[in-house]
């Protein structure tokens, strides 16, 4: 099998980019693996719950990104990976793991991706999903207090004391190595209609129907 496209998805937390990675999944009519940059934070099983809800999770070093870097490059290399899972509630990796075999298409989403240079080089496709701050903020705080078990207080201090302080000085200012900057995210049909068919394209140049 040929190298796979590799497409990097990122935008600040809440944005949207989950739902863009997987409209350019399901839109594929070849197989395309998503890895998700949230399964690689750092394991942190060794601090209380206390100690942990106290980590900074949106600068770049809580992320592993040696392994991202070397999972990537397996599935570069027509290899088969290990993917790590995360337990938001009790903010830790999770023991589970998830296989990902190989596949034409290597999907990727995070906020902080293109903060790693040799990340950033292994993406074929850099996408930025831009949104603004306050739908972000709504989008979020009902996420993480329907889905993640956490209250109301502890998803505003943690935004003002660490997202929206990160996202200022790591996410957006990576907005200007994206290859596309996508306004609205998911809400936006035509946009994500022209990432696919530009996708589709490059499939079919890799596969020698277009020069």
């Amino acid at each position: 099998m040929s190298r796979p496209l590799i497409i990097g998805v990122v935008g600040g937390s809440g944005s949207g980019k989950t739902t863009v990675a997987r409209a350019i999944q399901q839109a594929m009519d070849v197989s395309a693996a998503f890895l998700d940059q949230d399964g690689y934070y750092k394991d942190l099983s060794h601090l209380t719950l206390d100690e942990r809800k106290l980590i900074n999770f949106d600068h770049p070093d809580s992320i592993d990104a040696d392994l991202l870097v070397a999972h990537l490059e397996q599935l570069a290399r027509g290899e088969a990976i290990e993917k790590p899972t995360y337990d938001f509630a009790a903010h830790t990796r999770a023991p589970g793991r998830v296989r990902v075999e190989p596949n034409a298409i290597v999907l990727v989403d995070g906020i902080l991706l293109f903060a790693d240079k040799r990340l950033r080089d292994l993406f074929d496709i850099k996408v930025y999903v831009d949104v603004a701050d306050d739908v972000r903020f709504i989008r979020r705080l009902e996420r993480d207090v329907v889905e993640r078990g956490r209250s109301m207080a502890d998803v505003i201090r943690q935004y003002l004391t660490t997202v929206r302080p990160m996202h200022l000085e790591f996410v957006e200012p990576s907005k200007r190595y994206a290859d596309v900057i996508l306004p609205e995210g998911g809400h936006n049909r035509i946009a994500i209609e022209m990432i696919i068919a530009r996708v589709q394209l490059e499939l079919q140049r890799r596969r020698g129907g277009v020069t």
